[in-house]
């Protein structure tokens, strides 16, 4: 019979034994960890899904689970607004759009990341190996800074998806040629050198009836040349209105010149007209839904997998569905390049586009046990590895070391098209009034698409509205 001190003795053994973990790390017992994320509703966040299901374990000993609300990207703003403001803290991250930053930040929802950086030397790692204007656009508030409240989870820019079973033949090649006297294009690398003037003769072009013939063959319904977004739903004529102006040499409402930059005179420029005046002008080659201004992103994709537009521009978050048969009737049929750009006089294509993708962000009320697990799985998130089987499966990587790697290329046919766009992109506002701003012109421009008004009374339109609203804000003097 033991003592009652050798008693004391052993339970004290087996209970620091018991606290022990791997590494001499002191943990009482492991915790259930469950890390509520809102995103949206597409194959990037169900791709990530699938891989923390079958792979992820915490290095913390923890069991986390990763709860993912799935909402349809019409209704992701929205949704996520709603909760937020609500104060009901149902979530402790988010997948947000870039723009929301500073409307969020400044409500007290977002989380400052600069701290947890700063402690973590591995996480710092990840995020210095990022492309730098993915970086600043998916994380910075105010825009540019060094304020950082979002780690990069799906860099995502527009690529150009086309029918090279059509491109490429023999019949259309010839016809092209005798038309307009240039080569149709029909390889990745001739798509990467398409102009918007070659973009348009290719819309005229391929604007056949149901029983015209069809790179040799009666069309079976309807055909169309070309699509874009020209939706009037959350940012979609935005996002094209922007990439147009940009190339044109106009510029938005440019919020890093606070107070000193301007709307008036600047949205609506003389080259800022002339680039919406001239995306309007492409409509016409594009399916009739466009004109109704309600081509958003996915009816755009839609048309072109069920096989009734030539060329669509579109983001590559969506590309991964015109490859699967059950989704897509051309899936066996596709060729990729980079969008259409603005050809300038020295003949060099000008390529400026709006940047699409969203970061991860943590919220404000999470536990120092939720953000430590939270860390935990965006470094899981961003290591090269998991990275590079993300792109394996038909996801995007803003990390340096992991699209420069030869792999990567190989893993998906629009890769190739994809990481030269990169220093190409810009992003819209990321200040507290972007919604006002976003939803002013989106109507305003829907007008334009519509027929209801000319270019420049929507832009001037545009930068009255702008202009007074960011005065009564402060952000212009």
């Amino acid at each position: 019979m033991k003592s009652k001190t050798g008693l004391k003795s052993v339970a004290a053994a087996v209970g620091f034994a018991s606290i022990m973990t791997l590494g001499g790390a002191i943990k009482a017992s492991a915790e259930d960890v469950v890390l509520h994320m809102a995103v949206p509703d597409w194959p990037p966040t169900r791709i990530m899904k699938e891989m923390f299901d079958k792979e992820y374990k915490s290095a913390s000993g923890n069991k986390v689970t990763l709860d993912l609300d799935f909402i349809p990207w019409p209704d992701f703003y929205t949704r996520v607004n709603a909760s937020l403001t609500s104060g009901e803290k149902k979530y402790n991250m988010a997948v947000s759009d870039s723009q929301w930053l500073g409307a969020f930040v400044e409500g007290g929802y977002f989380r400052k990341i600069n701290d947890l950086l700063d402690a973590d030397p591995e996480l710092k790692k990840a995020m210095d190996g990022m492309h730098p204007t993915v970086l600043s656009a998916y994380s910075t508030y105010p825009y540019t800074t060094k304020n950082y409240y979002g780690f990069p989870q799906f860099p995502d820019i527009l690529v150009s998806y086309a029918r090279k079973d059509i491109f490429c033949n023999e019949e259309e090649q010839k016809n092209f040629k005798a038309k307009y006297n240039k080569k149709l294009p029909c390889t990745g690398e001739e798509f990467d050198d398409v102009d918007w003037r070659l973009f348009e003769n290719i819309g005229e072009f391929f604007m056949r009836k149901k029983g015209d013939m069809l790179a040799g063959k009666p069309a079976d319904d309807d055909f169309y040349g070309v699509a874009f977004q020209v939706g009037k739903g959350y940012d979609f004529s935005t996002t094209s209105v922007h990439t147009f102006v940009w190339q044109g040499g106009g510029n938005i409402w440019d919020e890093t010149k606070v107070p000193d930059g301007h709307a008036q005179g600047i949205v609506n420029s003389p080259e800022a007209v002339k680039a919406l005046d001239h995306m309007l002008s492409l409509i016409k080659y594009m399916p009739p839904v466009a004109k109704t201004g309600t081509m958003d992103i996915f009816k755009s994709d839609e048309l072109f997998r069920a096989g009734k537009v030539a060329l669509n521009v579109d983001w590559i978050g969506l590309a991964e569905a015109s490859l699967d048969p059950k989704t897509s009737k051309v899936s066996d049929k596709l060729v990729f390049g980079q969008p259409p750009a603005t050809r300038g006089a020295d003949g060099k294509l000008i390529r400026w586009s709006q940047i699409g993708g969203q970061p991860f962000v943590f919220t404000t009320w999470n536990t120092d046990l939720i953000n430590k697990e939270a860390v935990g799985f965006v470094k899981w998130w961003l290591s090269k590895p998991v990275q590079m089987e993300f792109v394996s499966k038909g996801g995007q990587s803003a990390i340096k070391s992991v699209y420069t790697d030869p792999k990567y290329i190989t893993f998906r046919p629009w890769n190739r098209a994809w990481a030269p766009g990169l220093d190409w992109q810009k992003d819209m506002w990321h200040v507290p009034q972007f919604f006002e701003l976003l939803t002013q012109q989106q109507d305003q421009y829907d007008l334009a698409i519509t027929g209801k008004q000319d270019a420049k009374m929507t832009l001037d339109n545009v930068a009255k509205f702008q202009e007074n609203l960011l005065k009564e804000a402060g952000l212009i003097k």
